[in-house]
């Protein structure tokens, strides 16, 4: 037997370093690194943050950078956020907001917020990716359950993970799906007493359309769900004055649980969550990641609602940004590209090829025609895919756009003519 006498040692598991795991296996991204870093990932764009920046020292037109309504160096922006770093530094206030890093100011962005998204209360959050997963996980219990869309953000799934009850994926923005889901939900609700969380996006940041918030939304009183809306693309971009795919779609009210990022359209660091007061209340003594964590520095938050009040007054940051992003999405579809079924702002382009030719193209695109705009390749998109991924924002410019066509038309006839082929990954070098 193997456990007998002098053999037992033979059968004995050995233990493993993990750190020899990682090297083995760098992960599905990780493992193009060597080839990859500092060109196709990791990239440095350089300058001031426009629709012209430089790039391993040439100048190149970015589509790659998600400052739609071109805030990030507006002149009013940079004055406050000069004047309050000045003020404060950067160090006011320290602690965590529950300790010691509350201030009125802090208190007076989340009333700001509150009333530009129609909401009762807002909580400001110091990050994005980690206010959203942190809100996620704690507005559910054990006995709850999730269901969310397939193409979530990285974030909500991470959220969706950290919650210790069921969860189940309905195909992305399928109703028939979202419906069954429902159902083994609502079945599983009756016999423990919980209830049902839907999470999904406004705006879905790679593909670029906007969640079937309407439609869900039809659901909610026959299976009495509460719904959360991760709006970090459609915040600031569509909706009167900004506010949200919830308001294009007309469910603003029914959205209870709205989460914005403050890192597309106001070019900044931090973000939040709105809706009803006793429900935002408790994120502010349940959030782990809040709790813990220091407060968001003062000029931050200066230059926040700043932004904020530019957002609400001057909607033709708005209007330009529109103005570039339809220009651009009716110009590819006229040129005979794919954009998908974007209806936002985002304008994904979908080619065909594999990851050589996806790298050998970019390369192209950089190096000879001065553009820069983000890869996307498999597993993010299906194998065989190529997506270009631009973000249109109210900087660029006409001729941009007209340009960027004009070059994509010359590098998909490339690519179909295979000369892009390859079986590994560029050398730019």
């Amino acid at each position: 037997m193997a456990g007998d006498g002098k053999f037992a040692a033979y059968y004995k598991p050995l233990a493993l370093d993990i750190f020899d795991r990682i090297r083995n296996d760098r992960g599905p991204l990780g493992q193009h690194a060597r080839e990859s870093h500092g060109y196709f990932t990791f990239p440095k764009l350089e300058g001031e943050i426009s629709n012209q920046m430089t790039f391993r020292g040439k100048d190149v037109l970015v589509w790659s950078v998600n400052n739609y309504l071109g805030l990030a160096n507006h002149p009013d922006v940079r004055k406050v956020d000069a004047e309050a770093s000045a003020e404060w530094g950067m160090g006011y206030p320290m602690g965590a907001r529950m300790m010691s890093g509350q201030t009125s100011q802090h208190e007076l962005l989340e009333s700001q917020l509150a009333d530009f998204m129609q909401k009762e209360d807002a909580f400001l959050l110091n990050f994005g990716y980690q206010g959203c997963q942190s809100a996620i996980e704690a507005l559910v219990s054990r006995h709850d359950v999730i269901v969310y869309d397939s193409e979530s953000h990285a974030c909500m799934v991470d959220g969706v993970r950290l919650h210790q009850g069921k969860r189940f994926v309905f195909q992305h923005n399928d109703m028939a799906s979202f419906v069954k889901q429902l159902d083994r939900a609502k079945a599983l609700c009756d016999q423990s007493g919980g209830g049902i969380l839907v999470v999904t996006e406004g705006v879905f940041g790679m593909a670029g359309d906007q969640g079937q918030l309407k439609e869900i939304c039809e659901y909610k009183e026959s299976y009495g769900f509460r719904l959360f809306v991760d709006d970090a693309h459609g915040f600031g971009t569509i909706g009167e004055s900004g506010r949200g795919a919830g308001d294009a779609q007309g469910v603003q009210d029914q959205i209870d649980v709205y989460f914005g990022t403050f890192a597309k359209a106001m070019a900044t660091i931090g973000a939040f969550v709105a809706g009803d007061e006793d429900v935002i209340d408790y994120l502010r003594y349940n959030m782990r990641s809040q709790t813990f964590a220091k407060s968001l520095p003062m000029p931050i938050v200066k230059g926040a609602q700043k932004r904020l009040e530019m957002l609400r007054t001057q909607p033709e940051h708005k209007d330009r940004l529109w103005e570039v992003a339809n220009a651009l999405q009716s110009g590819l579809k006229a040129a005979g590209f794919n954009i998908g079924v974007t209806n936002s702002c985002v304008t994904p382009v979908f080619l065909a090829g594999g990851l050589g030719e996806a790298t050998n193209l970019t390369l192209d695109l950089r190096e000879n025609y001065g553009i820069f705009c983000s890869i996307v390749v498999y597993p993010v998109v299906p194998k065989d895919t190529i997506m270009l991924r631009l973000i249109p924002t109210a900087v660029h410019s006409i001729k941009d756009v007209e340009y960027t066509i004009e070059t994509f038309t010359k590098v998909k006839d490339k690519l179909f003519a295979g000369e892009y082929k390859s079986e590994k990954i560029a050398s730019w070098a």
